[in-house]
Formats: C-alpha cells, sequence, structure tokens
C-alpha cells in the first residue's frame, strides 16, 4: 500500500482574477513557498532510511482559490480521487488520502474542516471501510477549529494568538496609553482577539474609543467601503490596534480619506516581509503612510537546508507541476527544458528564485512555511509509529493491510510532534514561551522603508512575561516631535482624585482636589486617603505631615499671662486679708460677720490658684481636680456671698421687735448655708467621678494643623450639672442681694454684694456661648479667664471698698465715726 497525504496550497493561481492590479497579482505568488516547503518536507522524509522504510510517501497538490466555491469544489474533488462525475465515490484503493494539510486561511480551514465532517460517516468501496480524514492546518491558529466536538479531525499547527494580547497591553501600559481605538478583521479570530483584548483592557484601566469591524479578506487585496476613515480623523484617541490580514491593511490605506490621516500610532501584528513590500510598493505616493507604526513579528523562523534548496530548485525537477513553470514564464518570460511550457525560449542557468522581484521575497521563510513542513513531518512520525505498532502487536500480515485516518487520532492526541530541527509542540496545545519582535515601521522621503527592531516581548504564562522597550530608537509618526500620548483626559496629578464623568468611559474623567483632611501620593488616584488623626496634609494635599502637640502651656505668652495674672491676684487676695486680719477688730471687719469674709477671702485664694491647674500639659490628676476644684470652692464662695446676704437680711430684722431673728442672727444659721450648699455640690462632684471622671484626651479634629492635648470632661451631663447648680447659686444670691439692696447698712454692703453677684452673673452668662465658639488651648483660657474674671469680681465690688476706708480714710473705720453716722441718720 501507499500511503498518501493530500495538501493544499493557498493563493498559488491567481491568473483568472484580472480585477486585482496587477503588482498584487504577481504578489501573491509568494504563496508557492508553501508548496516549496512541503515538497522539502517530502524529500527530505523520502531520503531519511529511518521514517517510513520500505514505502513510499504520495501527495497530490490542489490549488486554494481565494473563492468559497472553488475551495468547496477542490475539497469534493479530492475526496472523490478525482472523479468529478461522482462526488462522495471514490473507487481508487490505492490513493485513499490519510491526511489534508491545508489552511493558510482560518475561513479556508474551517470551510474544508466542515466538509470533512459530513463525510464521517463510512462510505463503501471494494469491500472496505473509507473513514473520515485528518487535517492538520498550518494557517494562523483559528479558536473555532480548537473545538475538538465540532471539528475533532482538525490539528492545528499554529500557535495560539493569546500571547499578542498580552503583548499589546504591556506596549499600552508602557507608553501610559489608555485611550485606543481597535480595528478588527470580521470573522472568527478577530472576535475573539476583540474579546480577549477587551477583557485585559478593563483590568488595566485601558479603555477603547470606537471599535470597526473590517472585512475578512481572505487575503485577497480588494476595495471596500470603509465609511469609518473621517471618524479616525476626528478621534481624540492617537493610538490604533489593527488586527487582520495583509488585505484589510492594504484596503484601508487605499481611501483617499487616510492620506491626510497623520498623528496616529498603528499597533499590529507583523505582515511577511513580502507582503509588506506589495503594499509598500503600491503606496509609494504616500511617503508617511504607516511611518511610525508599532508591530509585533514573532522571530524569524528557520528549517535546516530549505534555503538551500530554495537556490537550486527549478521548474525541471517538477515537470508535472504546471504552476511553477508558470511562475517562471511570469517573472523570467522564458521556460526551462522539460517544463510544460516549452515553446518560450530556454531560461539561462543562472535564473533561480533568489533573482524575483523583492516584493516577492521567496528566500525569507514564513510561518506557514515552517508549519507545513512541520506538519509533514508530524503526520509522518505519527504514521511511522501506527506502523510499528501494528508490526509489534500483529500477525506480519497486518502492515500490508490499508491504513485507516481515523487510526492516527490517538496518535496524533497523545504524540508529541518533533521534526528535524527539533521543533517540538503536543497536538492541539498552546505552547509555553512564546517571543515576540517589537519592529518600527519607518519611511523615507525617497519611498525607502525599513523594519527597525525597538524591543521584545517573551510570553511563558500570565505571571511570567516581560517586555524590553529602546524608546530612543523608535522614529514616531511626523507630528508627533516626542513620544505620543493617547488619553481621554490627562492625568491627575498628586493632590487630586479622578471623579469619573458620568456616561463615558473609566479613562474620561475630571480632576478635583482632595478634601481637605485627605492626601493622594500619586498620579490618577481613584480616591483620596485620609491623613491618620496625628497628621495632617501639606498645602499641595500630597502627603501627610505630624500635627504639632499643642495646649495651653505655660511657655507659650497666653499661658504665661494667665497665670502671671492668677498669681497676681492671688497676691492681692493674700494682702487683702492680711489687712483684714490686721484690723479684724475695726467695725468695719466686724460688720456682716466677719467669719464669713475670711471664709470668702480663702476661697477667693483657692480660686485663683485653682485656674493654674487649667495651664500646663494636662494629666489625670489635673484633669479630675479642674473640674472638682472649680465647682466646689466656687459653691463655696457663691454660698458665702448667699450667706452674707442672708447676715445683712437678718441684722435688718433685729432691729425690730421679736425674738426669733436675734436668735438667728447670734447661733449663726446663715453660716449653715455654706455648708448645705457645698455638701449638695460635693454629691454631684462624687456622682460626676463615679459614674464618668475626666480623662486625658486627645483632639485631632478641632484644628486641622495641631494634636490638642485636653481635658475631657467624660461626662458632659455631669459637667453641666455642676455649672448649673452653680448659675442656680449665683442667681439666687444675686435676688436675694438685689432686695436687699436698699436695706439700711452703715456700710453699704448689701449693695456690694449685689453687684459682686451681677458681674460674676454676667461673666459665666457669658461665658457658656463663647466657651462653646473656641477650640483648642483657647476654649481652656476662655474657662481659666472666666475663673479669673468672676473671682476678681467678687474680689473688687465686696473687699476693695472696705478696704479703701481701712487703708485710705481710717478715721471713718472707728466705733466712734459710727455713733456719729448713726446719729446723723
Amino acid at each position: 500500500m501507499v500511503p498518501a497525504i493530500r495538501a493544499a496550497a493557498s493563493g498559488s493561481l491567481v491568473s483568472g482574477i484580472t480585477r486585482w492590479p496587477e503588482l498584487v497579482c504577481r504578489y501573491l505568488w509568494k504563496n508557492y513557498q508553501y508548496v516549496l516547503a512541503f515538497l522539502f518536507a517530502v524529500e527530505e522524509i523520502s531520503k531519511n532510511p529511518h521514517l517510513l522504510p520500505n514505502l513510499s510517501l504520495g501527495y497530490d497538490l490542489y490549488n486554494a482559490f481565494p473563492s468559497d466555491k472553488r475551495t468547496l469544489q477542490n475539497a469534493l474533488f479530492l475526496l472523490s480521487g478525482g472523479n468529478q462525475t461522482l462526488p462522495n465515490y471514490n473507487c481508487q484503493t490505492q490513493k485513499q488520502p490519510i491526511a489534508i494539510i491545508a489552511g493558510n486561511m482560518p475561513t479556508f480551514s474551517t470551510q474544508v474542516g466542515t466538509l470533512l465532517e459530513l463525510y464521517r460517516s463510512p462510505q463503501v468501496s471494494q469491500n472496505q471501510v473509507i473513514s473520515f480524514l485528518i487535517q492538520v492546518t498550518y494557517g494562523p491558529f483559528d479558536p473555532t477549529l480548537n473545538d475538538t466536538d465540532k471539528f475533532p479531525s482538525v490539528y492545528q499547527m499554529a500557535t495560539k494568538d493569546s500571547s499578542l494580547t498580552h503583548g499589546i497591553i504591556w506596549l499600552l501600559l508602557h507608553f501610559g496609553w489608555t485611550w485606543v481605538a481597535l480595528y478588527v478583521s470580521d470573522d472568527m479570530q478577530g472576535e475573539q482577539f476583540l474579546q480577549d483584548v477587551k477583557a485585559k483592557m478593563t483590568e488595566k484601566d485601558i479603555c477603547v474609543d470606537f471599535t470597526e469591524k473590517l472585512p475578512a479578506t481572505k487575503g485577497v487585496f480588494m476595495l471596500y467601503d470603509f465609511t469609518f476613515v473621517k471618524r479616525i480623523r476626528v478621534s481624540s484617541a492617537n493610538v490604533h490596534i489593527i488586527y487582520g490580514d495583509e488585505g484589510s491593511v492594504w484596503s484601508l490605506g487605499t481611501k483617499e480619506e487616510f492620506y491626510l490621516i497623520l498623528g496616529k500610532v498603528w499597533i499590529m501584528r507583523n505582515l511577511h516581509s513580502s507582503e509588506w513590500k506589495a503594499i509598500m510598493t503600491v503606496m509609494a505616493h504616500l511617503p508617511y503612510f504607516f511611518h511610525g507604526s508599532l508591530l509585533f513579528s514573532n522571530q524569524k523562523r528557520k528549517i535546516p537546508g530549505f534555503k538551500q534548496f530554495l537556490k537550486t530548485v527549478n521548474p525541471s525537477q517538477y515537470p508535472e507541476d504546471f504552476y511553477f513553470s508558470k511562475l517562471w514564464v511570469y517573472f523570467f518570460n522564458c521556460s526551462l527544458t522539460g517544463s510544460l511550457c516549452g515553446k518560450l525560449g530556454d531560461c539561462p542557468q543562472k535564473f533561480f528564485l533568489e533573482f524575483l522581484p523583492s516584493y516577492l521575497d521567496m528566500m525569507t521563510i514564513s510561518d506557514s512555511s515552517f508549519f507545513i513542513y512541520h506538519a509533514v513531518h508530524g503526520v509522518v512520525q505519527v504514521l511511522y509509529k501506527m506502523l510499528l505498532q501494528k508490526i509489534e502487536m500483529g500477525s506480519p500480515g497486518d502492515a500490508d493491510q490499508p491504513i485507516l485516518p481515523w487510526q492516527l487520532h490517538p496518535f496524533l492526541r497523545k504524540s508529541q510532534m518533533t521534526n528535524s530541527i527539533g521543533y517540538n509542540m503536543p497536538a492541539r496545545e498552546e505552547r509555553n514561551t512564546i517571543q515576540y519582535d517589537i519592529n518600527n515601521f519607518v519611511r523615507f522621503p525617497n519611498h525607502s522603508w525599513l523594519f527597525v527592531k525597538v524591543g521584545d516581548f517573551i510570553y511563558r504564562n500570565t505571571h511570567d512575561q516581560g517586555l524590553v522597550i529602546n524608546e530612543e530608537m523608535i522614529n514616531w509618526p511626523v507630528s508627533f516631535k516626542e513620544t505620543p500620548k493617547s488619553v481621554c483626559s490627562h492625568s491627575c496629578v498628586p493632590g487630586f482624585q479622578k471623579i469619573p464623568q458620568e456616561g463615558r468611559p473609566v479613562c474620561c474623567f475630571t480632576c478635583v482636589s482632595c478634601p481637605e483632611s485627605d492626601i493622594s501620593n500619586q498620579s490618577n488616584a481613584k480616591q483620596c486617603i485620609q491623613c491618620p488623626a496625628q497628621e495632617y496634609p501639606n498645602s499641595e494635599r500630597t502627603h501627610c505631615l505630624p500635627k504639632a502637640v499643642m495646649f495651653l502651656a505655660f511657655e507659650d505668652a497666653l499661658g504665661t499671662a494667665m497665670g502671671c495674672m492668677a498669681l497676681c491676684f492671688f497676691v492681692l487676695t493674700a494682702v487683702v486679708l492680711g489687712v483684714f486680719v490686721k484690723h479684724r477688730d475695726t467695725p468695719i471687719v466686724k460688720a456682716n460677720n466677719q467669719d464669713l469674709s475670711f471664709i470668702l477671702l480663702i476661697t477667693l485664694l483657692l480660686c485663683f490658684l485653682c485656674s493654674l491647674l487649667f495651664i500646663g500639659h494636662p494629666n489625670t490628676v489635673t484633669c479630675v481636680l479642674q473640674q472638682v476644684t472649680f465647682g466646689l470652692v466656687f459653691t463655696v464662695a457663691v454660698s458665702t456671698v448667699l450667706a452674707k446676704t442672708i447676715t445683712v437680711i437678718l441684722a435688718f430684722k433685729v432691729m425690730k421687735p421679736g425674738r426669733t431673728m436675734k436668735r438667728l442672727l447670734l447661733s449663726g444659721a446663715s453660716n449653715s448655708v455654706i455648708l448645705i450648699c457645698s455638701l449638695i455640690q460635693m454629691i454631684i462632684c462624687g456622682i460626676w467621678l463615679r459614674t464618668a471622671p475626666p480623662f486625658v484626651d486627645i483632639d485631632s479634629h478641632s484644628e486641622p494643623r495641631n494634636l490638642l492635648i485636653v481635658c475631657n470632661k467624660g461626662s458632659v451631663t455631669a459637667f453641666y450639672c455642676v455649672l448649673g447648680y452653680l448659675g442656680f447659686l449665683a442667681l439666687g444670691s444675686f435676688t436675694v442681694a438685689f432686695l436687699a439692696r436698699n436695706l439700711p447698712d452703715t456700710f453699704n454692703e448689701a449693695k456690694f454684694l449685689t453687684f459682686s453677684m451681677l458681674v460674676f452673673c454676667s461673666v459665666w452668662v457669658t461665658f457658656v456661648p463663647v466657651y462653646h465658639s473656641t477650640k483648642g488651648k483657647f476654649m481652656v483660657a476662655v474657662e481659666v479667664f472666666s475663673i479669673l474674671a468672676s473671682s476678681a469680681g467678687l474680689l473688687g465690688c465686696i473687699f476693695v471698698p472696705k478696704c479703701y476706708i481701712i487703708l485710705i480714710r481710717p478715721y471713718e473705720n472707728s466705733w466712734k465715726a459710727l455713733k456719729n453716722r448713726r446719729g446723723s441718720k
């Protein structure tokens, strides 16, 4: 039996397509390299004594036109064994194909694969069963063909192009391009790429201005009506990504409106150099056509011995190949002896493929040629393993039995295909390491052009990939003097945050300054970060600064002034007390109960000292003493004033008949008022200290740049209960003093008491709103000032007039003067 491999080489016939430009027709001859790669692989295998010994490898070549009709016609012709009258019937027993190597274009592979699946049902021919064929594709990876349920007999040689998506994303992130336009071919490959790249862009906050579909040209150069070319010119995106074949690129560039589009950076997968030569030759009149573009290309493939084969091969070696002879005639206008075109003049022996025009470039190995060569070796290796297994496991006669295509499937699924150059690839699996060269497309004014390698992208897996770019080597489009920017909105500098624009992609935003207590220390911050409580933002809102610790310290000017005032008043009160002690036997001191006067003076001394507890670094002891001492000493002071007022009233009542008032006056009943009032305040303070006592607190909110150390009152309710009770006593004392102001009194103490309580109440009524309108150490200063002012009011209104008489007018402070005053009244 002679095993046969049938292969279809795409695009080797062009003479019947007259509507293409002449240059494009000539350009498509480059596809003939696929046939030569196939022939080279077959000859290499035939010369190898270790592969298929005692067997010959047969093959048939079929042309694949860029036409669905002609493609299916040739596929049916292949399945029928050349029988065009009876399709779906093949009576040849020795020329049964076992595999088809096909598919430079994905659509072609899909069509052939679909047709093969239609013939999966057995065909009976001379008592043998012919099973469905195996198709090995050498074109670009097509996700549709990877569906094992739909195409179980199709095996792809090309690598999956998902790594290209990662490379493009890395490139966009490297240059900070977040606003792009997409052009993809209108087929399954384009749709798969579009889904992959959009998903990755969403992850990396890259947005698409618009997406357009390019016609699936199947490699054909034709003119299409692109209605979106004007949209390209007005688009704010400076980076445009093209994912299509050379036909799409060529067709896009032929639009007249495209000539005026200069300020765009085009990113695309690299085409074959011969494809670019053809495109650039057609576009020679456009000096800046795609100038500055960045292209991803696979590293150049190598087939050992193939270049030497191309340098020496000619049509005389394959006289049965009509197209090889036609290639010679088409470009050299002559024929070789023994070829099918013998009527033309003989060609000199020096004519070889390397002398073809530069835009054809038969000497550069394309990816498809590499995969064709690899596919032939892979199928032959599988065939060899299957025959070897049949010999080892069966009888000697089994080796002569015909090979059915379905028998190759188990071997293809398990096999690690390896050709003569050591290129390994598991069938149906994606290779792990893929490396792309990143080339910069440069055009010169003289219409020449050049690929300049400016970087590499290596992809192993999603967690192991990297990009290297030499920006200094890149020639950007003529509209850019520096690295282009492509953003919907300019970056937000540190100190600002992005606010999305309603109804637009996430890349379109406005920049808003961070709130008062927040910062952003990086560009394009999605959200500002709040500074810790101990820090505050600088004026630019880019970083946090430590807050200064603030409290009413003795070292501060305000603290020093308050402390000096307290000490001065303390000394003044002590002097007054000394004067009263020295003149304790005089009438003015004895008047209105001198014991109450001494109690009040001592209490005022404590009031002035009490204010010093509010100055300095707060601690737990001072915080507790501040409020408790303040509440108690002022309660004693106010209750003492109340007691002195009651004494005036009782003294007036004594002059009237009756003994009751006299007994109250003599028994010192007024003094008990101090004890009762102070006891009530002590109870309130005790409850306060037991439930929620004051404590040291850090206020980080009152002042944005200062950290305030304050005494937290613990229970605000208890504090206002103490203050409210004190206010109630003061109001009561003022009322009683006011009612007794006109009672006859030698030294008018009733009026002094009234004025003192008026000052006291005025100070503390003013204190409440002012206290709540201030913050930090100024709040403490207000409380200290209120203590000093109210205490000074009591001291000044009650005792200063008496000291004036004692020190300045001592003659009035005698019993004789007192009698004369009473006599005159």
